[in-house]
């Protein structure tokens, strides 16, 4: 009987889960699309703000990594059907938005006061920074070279803003590092704002 009972919350709980996840996951594939991606003049133009990432913590910290892996997941691939990039950027997008909310889930699961989300924030950040650097020069960056335009025109549109840059390592270090990092605090930020209020709505106690 014990047993029965048991088999169904947690049937339960894993079903909201799911169905909260699909929801984040759909909020965060809105946030990803425009007005609420947009460009800033002191990056080049294909790299643009958005607060995504925000319902993917948020689903981190509340639900676990796995479920703000999952939100990652869903908005890529609602927005892969959107895509002008050939689906490069939505790849590049899921790769560091994984890089983010995993390791500031898996802090905060072992750990969770004020204290520990605000190191999970940091390392989420500052993993996903140099996860950029990485992926982009490696993975992202080459792509781009090879469907979209020549290495050289993506350099160019850094040397716009910054004459002096010279290649790709250090383009990545001078720009997309630290705006990087500042994005993923202030994704942290907002979700400090927000988490709070909605805590006892995702976990059902509300």
């Amino acid at each position: 009987m014990l047993t029965k009972i048991n088999r169904k919350r947690s049937f339960k709980v894993n079903t909201r889960k799911l169905v909260l996840t699909a929801v984040l996951g759909a909020i965060a594939s809105v946030m990803m699309m425009e007005p609420f991606s947009f460009p800033i003049p002191i990056m080049p133009s294909y790299i643009k703000m958005d607060f995504s990432e925000v319902p993917a913590l948020i689903a981190s910290f509340s639900m676990g990594p796995i479920s703000g892996a999952a939100v990652c997941l869903i908005k890529n691939v609602i927005n892969a059907f959107f895509s002008k990039t050939g689906c490069i950027g939505e790849l590049s997008n899921f790769l560091l938005g994984v890089a983010f909310v995993v390791p500031a889930g898996y802090v905060y699961k072992f750990k969770k006061n004020r204290t520990g989300a605000v190191i999970a924030s940091i390392t989420g950040s500052v993993t996903m920074a140099l996860t950029g650097v990485a992926t982009n020069y490696f993975i992202i960056f080459p792509l781009f070279s090879k469907y979209l335009m020549p290495i050289e025109s993506i350099i160019g549109m850094y040397q716009k803003i910054m004459p002096s840059v010279d290649g790709m390592l250090m383009c990545l270090l001078i720009f997309n590092l630290p705006f990087t990092l500042v994005k993923g605090l202030i994704d942290s930020a907002l979700t400090f704002l927000i988490y709070k209020r909605i805590s006892p709505l995702i976990k059902g106690k509300k």
